[in-house]
């Protein structure tokens, strides 16, 4: 984990290390999501476990992470004699890039409120100091 903005900013980072920044994903989310997305089907659960080499406990737990931040759709299948069981599918990418460019715009404009409070703030005292030595 970074320390500063301007370290995160000197990071070589790809795609998936976006679902880290702006959701605080652990690697095992993005291979997870990697296996869901290059999956010509819907995968079950133990599908996703076999593929990533864990227990189903520890897939369902990084697919409900998935899940929570909207990267991963669950769907039911029905069997004709009663029950059902679930599969999970990615996102459309261009729903996933508008929510993060959502939240980007937010954080900016977050920023730029924050920044401006310090200006005002740090300015004020700065003025008073400067009127203190004269």
């Amino acid at each position: 984990m970074t320390d500063s903005m301007s370290e995160l900013l000197r990071q070589d980072m790809t795609c998936e290390g976006l679902l880290e920044c702006f959701h605080g994903l652990k690697e095992l989310d993005k291979e997870v999501f990697r296996v869901v997305t290059q999956s010509d089907d819907s995968l079950t659960v133990d599908e996703i476990a076999e593929q990533i080499d864990r227990e189903r406990s520890t897939a369902y737990r990084s697919v409900r992470r998935l899940m929570q931040t909207g990267f991963v759709q669950k769907e039911q299948i029905n069997y004709e004699q009663g029950g059902y069981y679930h599969v999970y599918r990615p996102t459309d990418p261009d729903v996933i890039a508008d929510e993060m460019q959502r939240l980007l715009n937010d954080w900016y404009a977050k920023m730029g409120q924050l920044i401006g409070e310090f200006r005002e703030t740090y300015a004020d005292t700065a003025s008073q100091s400067a009127a203190a030595e004269s």
